[in-house]
């Protein structure tokens, strides 16, 4: 006997069938992805940050399909993009260019020709699958995410306005076949923490990336023209792949010591130049950075201010050994700055001047002169006089005209002179402080007219 049912539940009936037939080819997508995923050889560490767990977790909670569990990880997918800036296709793009692996760590010294064969077959196994993955969309997730939850809207997409970015890939209908160019990518750029920051740090025994440097640009130094030049042509013979020379910056505070060696980032980045900032606390560690540096194809400076020792200090036989060089030769790609107040590095004391005693060390004055001709170990001493009046004021005039200053040469001139005079007297860094102060007080009084 035939039971009677109403055309709604009928309808009601094939579209939970059909709905049950869509919901299992997401599934089967879904687990797809997941397969390709945990099938990396190389590239796993694109998965291995925020918004790659984030993604793997929305994957493993859509296949799992409880409700709930979709909502809370497709929102803290949803978070760690927005946190990051990033959409899941830039994200994947920055994470393959900044990859640490065999690749791209050999990459950085030779042609891909050079490689084992199993590498480049690896290489381009993974490449095919970053490029299926790369296609899984925001808006294809959201879709999912209202087809398995039944949700009455889909999800909103991140989606930010974001700059164009270059991959040596994009252009290839198979990225497999981008693998010479992707190597070439690493030769000029590095890999890991080099290509990802310019600047760092040696702090607890490691590298650390610097996210915001300091923008100082070399255009922004007035005054002080020829120890400018004579760093940016030794620096400019480093990028070339001459023998550079170790630079010791020397001058009273305020001078643009500085700001000149972090200016040459900004304007050298490009090329390939990398700053690692060493305190004079870790000075020890000096020869263990070194070494890891010497195979990496950048530049780089290790950057040392306001240096100066103790006697006995155990970081001025690190750094004297770095200087001078050792039984291992020294890197063609590193380079020492330092900027110092004093020209003589080790503190001398009177009491260290050599008397006629029977207990003094017998070549006292050799001791002594070891000491304060330290700083000629540096290849090139440039020194920063103290700033003049003239000077400080062509200092300021060229800082009001890069802000968009527009005073009487006299009313500028004077408001300048009586600041230094109530603050830290004549210099770079005094006129800095003056034409910040100034703009803003300037902006404030035409917002308030």
């Amino acid at each position: 006997m035939a039971i009677a049912c109403s055309d709604d539940s009928v309808r009601e009936e094939l579209n939970t069938l059909f709905m049950s037939g869509i919901a299992s080819q997401v599934i089967a997508d879904i687990q797809r992805y997941q397969r390709q995923a945990a099938s990396l050889l190389l590239y796993q560490s694109v998965l291995e940050n925020p918004i790659g767990d984030a993604w793997t977790s929305l994957l493993a909670a859509l296949v799992e399909g409880k409700e709930e569990t979709c909502l809370r990880a497709y929102g803290q997918w949803f978070h760690a993009q927005s946190t990051g800036n990033q959409t899941w296709r830039r994200h994947l793009i920055r994470q393959i260019l900044e990859a640490d692996n065999a690749f791209t760590q050999q990459a950085q010294q030779g042609a891909a020709a050079d490689f084992p064969p199993s590498l480049l077959d690896a290489v381009r196994h993974d490449l095919r699958l970053l490029q299926s993955l790369y296609a899984c969309q925001g808006e294809q997730l959201s879709q999912w995410m209202q087809t398995i939850c039944q949700t009455p809207q889909s999800p909103v997409v991140w989606s930010p306005l974001e700059p164009t970015v270059s991959l040596p890939l994009l252009d290839k209908d198979d990225w497999a076949d981008g693998l010479e160019a992707l190597a070439a990518y690493h030769r000029q750029h590095g890999s890991g923490l080099f290509a990802q920051y310019r600047a760092l740090r040696w702090r607890n025994g490691k590298l650390l990336g610097i996210p915001h440097p300091d923008p100082i640009q070399l255009s922004q130094l007035a005054a002080y023209d020829s120890p400018k030049s004579a760093v940016i042509k030794n620096t400019e013979f480093l990028l070339a792949d001459y023998r550079a020379l170790h630079v010791l910056l020397y001058g009273g505070r305020g001078l643009g010591k500085s700001s000149l060696v972090k200016a040459l980032l900004n304007e050298y980045g490009d090329r390939g130049l990398r700053l690692i900032e060493v305190a004079k606390a870790d000075l020890q560690a000096l020869p263990t950075i070194v070494e890891r540096l010497r195979p990496i194809p950048q530049k780089f400076i290790i950057f040392v201010d306001d240096l100066s020792f103790e006697e006995d200090d155990e970081a001025f036989k690190a750094l004297k050994g770095v200087l001078e060089g050792s039984v291992t030769a020294q890197p063609q790609n590193v380079v020492v700055y330092a900027t110092s107040n004093r020209r003589h590095l080790v503190r001398e004391f009177f009491a260290e001047r050599p008397r006629p005693k029977d207990s003094d060390e017998i070549q006292a004055w050799d001791t002594m002169q070891e000491k304060l001709s330290f700083s000629d170990r540096f290849g090139l001493t440039v020194t920063f006089e103290p700033a003049d009046q003239p000077t400080y004021l062509s200092i300021v005039a060229h800082l009001a005209r890069q802000s968009g200053i527009e005073l009487p040469k006299e009313d500028l001139e004077f408001r300048a002179l009586q600041w230094a005079t109530r603050h830290n007297g004549r210099s770079g860094r005094t006129a800095r402080q003056f034409i910040d102060f100034l703009q803003a007080e300037l902006a404030m009084m035409e917002l308030s007219s």
